[in-house]
């Protein structure tokens, strides 16, 4: 797809403007540092000259120093003094953009990041998590490497023309025109290799991406990799997707690797051309330039010669900057399918309808059709059905993750829709079955998001969810690591650890999707007597596979292929003989005919 961000370069430079101060005196430093840098050539005509019994004038006229001997010491302590200053200067700019640009890093992966929070489900479930890793770290660390070395090199490289310039021509213009007759071939085949060289660091960039979806799928999967005994498949897949990283490369080095050859040759034309026409001068006696001059045009230009042929490199690191820039702004320019509410309740009860609610996943055959539901503030509702029915898709339009395709869906008589997000968040706590445990210990899993909640109240929360028995027998207790996606707990701890986290919300609204199908029968049976505290002064929605969770609910539904088929209370729905029915059959074990 097409980029939409244009100037992205300049883009990533709006991101100084809080550091304005900082940037302008960095920039200033690095181009004194040139400055001083190059004045040796001239320290080194000077002393030529008066050596030579050619004193400058300026050193007799300003300072009334005459005797040769003299003079020298002169440009001796001021060569000693200009390239203190030289260090000086170099000292405060790298310092300068060194911060600079760690601090810009920062605020762009800080963007970036909460841009990509608040895209919505559908975004993730359609890019790579790896592919998103590498935006907010490779390419963000190479807009800090171009901010690092490439953008102060820029500088020296535009200081080293305008200052090299103006003092050949001040010496001798015959000569500045006959070094610097390459430059406009230089600078035209730069600019032609720049716009060749762009479209390979793009591919670079996606393939870079692609490679690192391919490692953080696998190492977040290793476990199905081990057990299918399929690591030499993933190493062949990993080789392929790290040679076509290598290959795009390749293309780009190929173009690279040929600039500085060419250009070194222009330079050579322009360097060698000087030295003849400026010997003949002094050779003839033309009186137009001293031997100072001539060494001064001799080092000056070859001063020249290696920040030019670096020029390539410069380029090079631009446009890798640029490509990473447009992957970082595309993902922070990105819109949200779901827009933002502008109400913000201050007390939500639990009121809940669905009217004529349809959807449907990216056009295809619909989930849901024509759902209407009315849930009462405090009341329980069961949902029921077999897999594929639209159970865990209703929970996804009630929190928003998705917008309804058709219908509304409203709490308290407030469209969703209407609400802001963190509003219609903050006021429902979910139990899903797909539990996510952050790297971290217990106590914090338990409390996560609720940055107030004391240890008293997060034991509390455990007990309700049959946890704290579990949590305290552990040797660190609730400062027990859970590792890495809750990798060191059994399924049924991470799901109660998950419940408890519920509970420490104390949400207006509790959904529980399949919330005990990892625990075992004894921790289920727990639970449900717990049940009732649990959805006490809450409207509770509960998902259930194990259709004993919710069999004391107020209401049950029954959904079979996006509709509702059936709804009524546990009794009146055995008494239907219907879908409800036939589930409840087999789970207690009867057959069914």
């Amino acid at each position: 797809m097409e980029s939409k961000t244009k100037r992205p370069l300049f883009r990533l430079f709006t991101y100084l403007k809080n550091y304005r101060f900082q940037f302008w005196f960095s920039s200033t430093n690095a181009i004194l540092n040139k400055i001083f840098d190059l004045m040796p050539p001239i320290l080194t005509a000077w002393i030529i000259d008066a050596v030579s019994l050619n004193t400058p004038s300026w050193i007799e006229n300003i300072f009334g120093i005459y005797k040769t001997e003299s003079v020298i010491f002169f440009l001796g302590v001021l060569t000693a003094f200009i390239l203190i200053m030289e260090s000086f200067f170099e000292w405060l700019y790298k310092k300068g953009f060194l911060v600079l640009a760690q601090n810009v890093q920062h605020d762009m992966r800080v963007d970036a990041y909460d841009a990509l929070q608040r895209r919505e489900i559908a975004f993730f479930e359609k890019e790579r998590t790896g592919n998103l890793m590498s935006i907010l770290n490779n390419d963000i660390n190479q807009l800090e490497q171009f901010l690092n070395t490439s953008f102060y090199q820029i500088l020296h490289i535009i200081t080293l023309f305008i200052f090299a310039s103006i003092s050949l021509f001040t010496v001798s213009p015959k000569l500045a025109l006959i070094g610097l007759i390459p430059m406009p071939f230089i600078f035209i085949g730069s600019m032609y290799y720049q716009k060749l060289i762009s479209p390979f660091y793009k591919t670079i960039r996606q393939k870079v991406g692609a490679l690192s979806s391919r490692l953080e799928n696998n190492i977040s999967g290793i476990m199905v990799v081990k057990s299918f005994t399929a690591e030499n498949f993933e190493t062949e897949r990993v080789r392929q997707a790290s040679e076509e990283y290598k290959f795009s490369n390749y293309d780009a080095i190929r173009f690279n690797s040929l600039y500085v050859p060419l250009i070194r040759i222009l330079i050579t034309v322009g360097f060698v051309s000087v030295l003849m026409v400026g010997s003949f001068m002094i050779i003839n006696q033309t009186g137009e330039i001293t031997l100072g001059a001539l060494a001064f045009f001799s080092m000056m230009i070859q001063r020249m010669l290696w920040p030019v042929t670096g020029l390539g490199r410069i380029f090079d690191e631009y446009e890798r900057a640029k490509a990473s820039a447009l992957r970082v702004f595309d993902l922070m320019d990105g819109d949200s399918a779901i827009k933002d509410g502008q109400i913000s309740l201050p007390k939500i009860n639990g009121d809940i309808e669905l009217k004529d609610v349809g959807f449907q996943y990216n056009n295809d055959q619909s989930v849901l059709k024509r759902i209407n539901l009315n849930i009462t503030a405090g009341e329980t509702v069961g949902v029921a059905g077999t897999t594929g029915a639209g159970k865990t898709t209703l929970i996804k339009l009630l929190l928003r993750l998705y917008d309804t395709t058709t219908g509304q869906i409203s709490i308290d008589n407030t469209s969703i829709k209407d609400l802001t997000l963190e509003n219609l968040r903050q006021n429902i706590a979910l139990v899903s079955q797909d539990v996510y445990l952050f790297h971290g210990t217990i106590e914090e899993n338990i409390g996560y998001g609720m940055a107030n909640a004391s240890h008293e109240e997060i034991i509390k929360a455990a007990q309700k969810a049959e946890l704290h028995e579990f949590v305290i027998s552990l040797k660190e207790g609730y400062q027990t690591i859970v590792g890495e996606r809750g990798i060191k707990l059994s399924g049924g701890q991470r799901q109660r650890l998950s419940i408890a986290r519920a509970i420490l919300k104390n949400a207006p609204i509790l959904i529980l999707d399949e919330a005990t199908s990892s625990v075992d029968t004894e921790t289920e049976k727990a639970i449900q007597m717990n049940l009732d505290e649990l959805t006490q002064g809450r409207t509770a929605i509960v998902i259930a596979h194990r259709l004993s969770t919710i069999k004391k609910a107020d209401k049950i539904i029954v959904l079979d292929q996006g509709t509702i088929v059936e709804q009524g209370s546990h009794h009146s729905l055995i008494l239907q003989n219907g879908i409800y029915a036939d589930l409840w059959k087999i789970q207690i074990g009867e057959l069914v005919e």
